[in-house]
């Protein structure tokens, strides 16, 4: 008989604080509300710092590819806001949308790679890291030309992916609690 885990699982936090963070911007980035300090400081707390602390937390439970990702989604969240904040606070010119695109791409290509770490996990997590990686691309597309339709299409898809996350987070959530599968996340064999 195996020890029960004493540590509780952190990923929902994580999961939480990325998604509802990702639905929030990406709900600017669809064109429906301005750029505000609610997303700034969503990036900020339940963004950047739960998803550091849900890393710390995977990190004490031993689960290298959880404290990668959320520690480093985490930083990209705290990161996003102070190349937005610092500008406007005199430190540091604007980003250039060109070099904010390489900033995007590179996102893009961690994500990537963090998603075929997702290939022996549940279904729905592969299809959140899959998402977030076309999300990725079509920011830094949006960026490289421009274009405000893409920038659009990238928000919807956005929505999607940051939806995708709090589903995965309350069904671990909901399915612990009622120690059986009540919201379904496509278990891997």
């Amino acid at each position: 008989m195996t020890a029960k885990d004493p540590y509780a699982n952190p990923a929902p936090l994580g999961l939480m604080g990325f998604g509802m963070t990702t639905v929030l911007l990406n709900i600017h980035n669809a064109g429906f509300f301005p750029l505000t300090a609610m997303i700034l400081a969503m990036g900020l707390a339940y963004g950047g710092a739960a998803q550091v602390i849900a890393g710390i937390m995977e990190f004490k439970k031993g689960n290298t590819f959880g404290v990668t990702a959320f520690t480093s989604y985490g930083l990209f969240w705290i990161s996003l806001v102070l190349l937005l904040v610092f500008p406007e606070q005199g430190i540091g010119q604007p980003t250039s949308a060109g070099y904010m695109g390489w900033y995007l791409v590179m996102w893009g290509i961690f994500t990537l790679f963090m998603f075929f770490g997702t290939l022996k996990t549940n279904r729905v997590l592969q299809f959140v890291f899959a998402s977030l990686t076309l999300l990725f691309f079509l920011l830094a597309a949006k960026d490289f030309t421009g274009s405000a339709a893409i920038g659009h299409f990238a928000g919807w898809e956005g929505i999607i992916c940051g939806f995708s996350a709090i589903y995965l987070a309350m069904a671990e959530v909901i399915n612990e609690q009622m120690g059986r599968e009540v919201l379904p996340i496509g278990s891997v064999a």
